[in-house]
């Protein structure tokens, strides 16, 4: 640790010249004891000599009296055993007791900081704030968990609900939740300083979150901040947290989400609610609130939107990243940019003003929300796909064989399955006997399946070929069209 020169400057005056002691010049200059003791180095203890010849009468401390009120002016916490160093340094014979006795008339008191009780009108106040209550199991891993607590300033009713999130539409979504509960909104909200509350603060000017801004707009009420680390200026809400972690949450594991919140609301109904008021002691809490209720802002017709609305892309496998799980979307939305809307249960997913997909909002982590109907549209799609690129497979080597095809569906044949047969055949048994014996077929004007495979092996035990070996493939494999290699080359005699 390095100190400014200045510094470094008093630690030797103080030290070499008015022979303090590490540990005090420490405390003073608030500075860490290594440092002082690497910069006045390793010296050995210096035994301080007291006079013990009687003490001097009172008015010997005269001359000194002024230097005396200029340290401790200076270093209000200095003891008098270091100023009766000092000053016996300066000539002064008496005693440490006698200069005790001055110092204690005249050492500058400490100014205690003063707190002004506040004494809030019913409907006034409501103060805002979270705490952190632990973690919670979740699906591929753990989740924080919060609880949020608004507490009205008059009454000390309490509302509280666990939350996994600290952003700004949570917490929209949450005081719409308490001024329900409280049957009104009061005239001001009282909050600290995080990100979801203000964006910029620079002295008293501050710019709030726009999202808080609209829900105070609708509610009619104003937004405050406490002074930045002033959090005494929201003690009511500072002690409810206090109070619930005392009574409710101590000793607790929560390790479900929806039972955690049920055993609160339970707490706040049957605990909380009948306490005795702070103030007014001979009335409940829920007495007072029913006082308080009357003097709240009326609520609005209808409630204010509290969704989180963002832009996404969806990827080539038709579905969009939210909070690091996966959703599913129709096929058609694979690939494009689409509108996530989200609150704390669901997740919708539009196009424009089309709703493509609703899934239930999922709080786990790293998950794949997947609606059973999108992966039968992409499945669909697959196959479709398959057929028709083993179609234009056929029709590469046969072109005629669109004859063929014709002639299946006179007879009733699905093409889809037709296809996957026939391309199954050319697997089997090769180009040369494949292309061979759908000829013949065309010629014949034959149409059935089980002649074409008859044929191939035919063929297959005319030219002396090995059987076939049919090797199964998982659904999984992806198709992919090799190219053989021309192993005739092979067969050429080594030219030397």
């Amino acid at each position: 640790m390095t100190v400014a020169p200045e510094v470094e400057t008093e630690i030797r005056r103080l030290f070499f010249a008015e022979h303090w002691t590490a540990g005090t010049i420490a405390q003073q200059l608030n500075v860490h004891h290594d440092v002082v003791r690497r910069i006045i180095g390793v010296l050995p203890k210096r035994t301080r000599s007291r006079s013990r010849t009687p003490g001097p009468k009172p008015a010997r401390l005269d001359p000194y009296r002024e230097f005396i009120v200029e340290q401790l002016a200076q270093y209000p916490r200095l003891r008098s055993t270091r100023l009766y160093d000092m000053i016996h340094a300066r000539g002064y014979a008496g005693s440490v007791r006698t200069l005790r006795s001055l110092v204690a008339r005249i050492r500058p008191a400490p100014q205690a900081e003063v707190f002004l009780r506040l004494q809030l009108l019913a409907g006034e106040q409501a103060q805002v704030d979270w705490a952190h209550v632990g973690t919670i199991p979740v699906p591929g891993g753990e989740r924080a968990l919060w609880v949020f607590l608004t507490v009205l300033a008059y009454s000390r009713a309490l509302w509280a609900e666990l939350v996994y999130e600290l952003t700004a539409d949570s917490l929209c979504r949450s005081l719409v939740r308490a001024t329900t509960y409280f049957g009104g909104a009061p005239r001001q909200w009282l909050f600290d300083n995080p990100k979801s509350v203000v964006l910029e603060r620079r002295g008293d000017a501050a710019r709030f979150h726009p999202d808080l801004l609209d829900l105070a707009s609708h509610y009619h009420v104003q937004p405050r901040l406490c002074a930045v680390g002033k959090g005494n200026q929201k003690g009511r809400v500072e002690r409810a947290v206090r109070y619930l972690r005392e009574r409710h949450f101590a000793g607790r594991r929560i390790t479900d989400f929806a039972t955690g919140n049920r055993d609160l609301a339970r707490f706040l109904e049957e605990i909380a609610l009948p306490r005795p008021h702070p103030v007014f002691k001979d009335r409940s809490v829920a007495e007072v609130l029913a006082e308080e209720r009357p003097r709240l802002l009326p609520l609005p017709a209808t409630l204010p939107a509290t969704d989180r609305i963002l832009s996404v892309s969806a990827d080539k496998t038709a579905s969009v990243r939210f909070d690091t799980n996966l959703y599913s979307v129709p096929p058609a939305g694979a690939s494009r940019t689409l509108t996530l809307v989200t609150s704390d249960t669901r997740v919708r997913v539009l196009d424009g003003a089309l709703e493509l997909a609703s899934h239930p909002r999922c709080w786990g982590r790293r998950q794949m929300i997947e609606l059973p109907e999108h992966r039968e549209a992409i499945l669909r799609l697959k196959r479709a796909a398959q057929e028709l690129k083993g179609r234009d497979r056929l029709r590469a080597l046969i072109p005629a064989i669109d004859t063929l095809y014709a002639r299946w569906i006179d007879g009733g044949r699905s093409l889809r399955h037709m296809t996957a047969f026939a391309n199954r055949l050319l697997d089997l048994y090769g180009e040369t006997i494949f292309t061979a014996v759908v000829t013949e077929i065309l010629q014949r004007g034959l149409h059935d399946p089980g002649a074409l495979a008859q044929l191939c092996e035919q063929q297959r035990r005319a030219h002396s070929r090995p059987l076939p070996i049919e090797i199964a493939v998982p659904s999984h494999v992806p198709d992919r069209d090799v190219i053989p290699h021309n192993l005739e080359d092979y067969d050429e005699p080594r030219r030397r």
